[in-house]
């Protein structure tokens, strides 16, 4: 089943006839009710489904707590790029003396509730307190993972940073950091911060929800920074498809110095494929995009799918060793690592 304009119908069947987000007209993405992927698998499944995988069989153990190896204390800017995880897919991007926060989430769940869902199996790799003054927050999606309404509401209050996120996102965003400090875009919108960054919203194979009743009712994305420092991508969850989104990146934009990577939440393959990338796909997107640079991140903090915390490392070296990559070019990192680029 592909995702396509017809198709506005609720997690059980039902016609759902309200996007309770955004109001728009219907684009090639975008049903009037829903957005989608065009001309990809569907990203949906049934209660069932979701309920099959929840109670069956092959979830590896994590072992809690992980102690971080290291912890970075960032410089207050840096002129040429600088990019640190905090995690899962949370990172720290400063880049032509611009500090730039992607899918910021310090709480210890990824979940709406305190008391339960998934639990942080490691420590931020930047302290809270530890933060430069941060300039912008790109949130890609609203999936508790990457929209963290507690640190958004942290970050307002120690930071009033401007954010930006694809269409949608914004009734949400506001509820924590007011409404006057946020610009949405659809795919291929963009905002300049100060005179040598643009960032720019690119496609992603994935899909939104805060509830069962949002689904597809926020659009989804990756970023596209250009500066006189380099380009960064920052690619977001997502599937790979036909790869086509991500040639189109090297295409319009040229090639990365640095592509940000999924690498992990991609087990049973099956349940996932349509929404998240395993890691020899990953090193796909690299290689499709042009990237000089791949760095891994969405992996080993929280435990949201089946394969076990190291999994994803471990599958990205055999990946880069099948297509015949050094394993310096596209490194998984860890809270507390840090790439750099000299201006």
């Amino acid at each position: 089943m592909r995702q396509h304009r017809k198709a506005a119908t609720g997690p059980a069947g039902g016609i759902t006839t309200r996007n309770r987000y955004y109001a728009g007209p219907p684009s090639d993405h975008f049903d009037g009710v829903r957005f989608f992927n065009p001309g990809q698998p569907s990203t949906d499944r049934s209660l069932g489904e979701l309920l099959r995988w929840r109670v069956g069989t092959g979830r590896a153990h994590w072992e809690r707590p992980v102690v971080n190896a290291k912890a970075d204390k960032p410089p207050a800017r840096f002129d040429g790029i600088r990019i640190a995880m905090v995690g899962p897919a949370t990172v720290l991007i400063q880049v032509a003396g611009v500090n730039l926060l992607v899918d910021p989430v310090w709480s210890k769940r990824a979940s709406p509730l305190s008391w339960a869902g998934p639990v942080r199996a490691n420590e931020p790799g930047i302290a809270f307190t530890d933060l430069p003054p941060i300039d912008a927050v790109l949130i890609t999606h609203n999936h508790y993972d990457h929209l963290d309404m507690p640190t958004l509401r942290r970050l307002s209050r120690a930071h009033r940073p401007r954010v930006f996120t694809p269409l949608g996102n914004e009734p949400l965003i506001a509820r924590a950091v007011g409404p006057g400090h946020i610009d949405t875009a659809d795919w291929g919108g963009a905002i300049s911060i100060g005179d040598d960054i643009r960032v720019t919203i690119v496609p992603a194979y994935h899909w939104s929800a805060r509830s069962m009743g949002d689904r597809r009712m926020a659009l989804w994305s990756g970023f596209v920074i250009q500066s006189r420092a380099g380009l960064v991508y920052n690619v977001g969850d997502t599937a790979f498809g036909d790869g086509h989104i991500f040639a189109r990146v090297g295409e319009h934009f040229g090639p990365p110095d640095v592509a940000v990577l999924p690498i992990g939440a991609y087990e049973p393959r099956g349940f996932m494929k349509d929404q998240h990338v395993n890691p020899d796909e990953a090193v796909q997107i690299m290689m499709a995009c042009g990237a000089r640079q791949g760095l891994g991140v969405h992996w080993g903090t929280f435990q949201l799918t089946n394969e076990a915390r190291f999994a994803p490392k471990e599958a990205l070296a055999e990946a880069l060793g099948h297509h015949g990559i050094a394993p310096e070019r596209f490194v998984a990192l860890e809270p507390g690592d840090v790439w750099l680029k000299s201006a």
